[in-house]
């Protein structure tokens, strides 16, 4: 096995691993039934050309993901790594980009949530602290759905250093604390900014707190105590989506 390879599970995980020209796929595992299904969503193009197939029993398969506790749908594939991408170049000559920051999330399900909805309302990329990215996690890219295939991922070693350099790059960093007094849907979401989620149970910690230029919240039923991170994380890429729509 590659060194720098590892597995994912899932229909919609494999399936776009294998759309993506950017990502290499050395093997996939596939029952009968799955290998048709594939060719039935992708009847133009045959994605398993020059990929290493193996036909197995869904027991068989189920020997990938017994230890996460999640199906694996008939599909597992072996696929590298994407190649990192820096931030200091991806915004040398980009305007208008709004950027995820998750300060301390860990759980691989909400994680991989949160990318599927940036994926699906255009925020132009996700920071994440290196050393808490799950980044091999099967859970994770089950969550995702696919959708880590289409964002940009930043794993920085410092998020604190990080929300400083974009500060001095013209970036606004929006603090997401449900005790702020201010509603996110009151901010007109112009220009370059940063959306900063603090962790599943902690919120923000106080120290990344201090690179924030505003702090504001989602305005919910006040006899309900929190939303969960992803969710709360959805509402606002859809919100901010919808503005830019408008402002187009």
């Amino acid at each position: 096995m590659n060194n720098s390879s590892f597995f994912v599970v899932g229909k919609h995980a494999v399936f776009e691993a294998l759309k993506n020209i950017n990502r290499k796929v050395l093997r996939v595992f596939l029952t009968e039934e799955s290998k048709k299904s594939i060719h039935r969503d992708s009847p133009k193009k045959n994605l398993l050309k020059d990929t290493k197939v193996h036909f197995k029993t869904k027991k068989e398969l189920d020997k990938y993901c017994k230890n996460e506790g999640i199906l694996h749908q008939g599909y597992v594939a072996e696929i590298e790594h994407l190649e990192k991408i820096q931030l200091k170049e991806f915004i040398k000559e980009q305007n208008n980009l709004t950027f995820a920051c998750l300060d301390e999330v860990t759980d691989p399900r909400n994680i991989g949530s949160i990318i599927r909805s940036a994926a699906s309302f255009n925020i132009d990329g996700l920071i994440v602290k290196e050393r808490h990215f799950p980044r091999e996690s099967k859970l994770m890219y089950k969550s995702a759905s696919g959708s880590l295939e289409y964002l940009n991922i930043f794993e920085v070693s410092n998020i604190n250093t990080t929300l400083k350099y974009l500060r001095d790059k013209n970036f606004w960093v929006y603090g997401f604390d449900a005790n702020s007094e201010k509603d996110f849907t009151g901010i007109k979401w112009n220009g370059n900014n940063v959306l900063l989620f603090g962790s599943e149970g902690f919120g923000m910690k106080k120290h990344t707190a201090k690179y924030t230029d505003f702090n504001v919240k989602i305005n919910i039923n006040s006899d309900i105590e929190s939303l969960n991170i992803s969710n709360s994380a959805a509402i606002v890429f859809h919100h901010i989506n919808q503005q830019k729509k408008i402002s187009c």
